[in-house]
């Protein structure tokens, strides 16, 4: 179809002064507000970020009482140190069980019976044992073995 034309008229622009001025506008507004919401909403998950660790500490603390408490009791005070120290009321023989030694073929166990590993020596013993050997690899002659 063709265009109606009026000879004299000219063509109306697409876009008119007002409205490229509230283009401008409105494109201003969302480049000011851009930053601060931008801003709200990382605080907003900051807040709760915090919010959160809050509610951690405060469990924590409520477990620290609840341990202070028990600490409170003499009868669990006992049982920590008969449990922990081998503490033992008086009248009572205290002892402790000790495995018998492996036989001589026989491989030593590397974990105890509640599953620790064995210390056969203290560490710094074997600390030092592989810094002496470190040392008298370094020493002998590049020939010998």
């Amino acid at each position: 179809m063709a265009k109606w034309r009026i000879p004299g008229l000219a063509a109306r622009p697409r876009f008119t002064s007002r409205a490229t001025v509230l283009v401008l506008v409105l494109c201003s507004l969302v480049a000011i507000l851009a930053y601060p919401t931008r801003q709200y909403i990382a605080q907003r998950a900051e807040i709760a970020d915090q919010r959160a660790k809050a509610e951690h500490a405060r469990q924590q603390v409520d477990e620290l009482r609840r341990a202070k408490a028990r600490w409170q009791d003499p009868e669990y005070v006992k049982a920590q140190a008969r449990d922990r120290l081998h503490y033992a009321l008086p009248g009572e023989t205290p002892f402790v069980s000790v495995a018998p030694p492996p036989a001589p073929g026989e491989k030593q166990p590397s974990a105890d019976a509640a599953g620790r590993p064995k210390a056969v020596r203290p560490w710094y013993s074997a600390f030092w044992d592989s810094v002496d050997a470190a040392d008298t690899a370094l020493a002998a002659p590049p020939g010998r073995p």
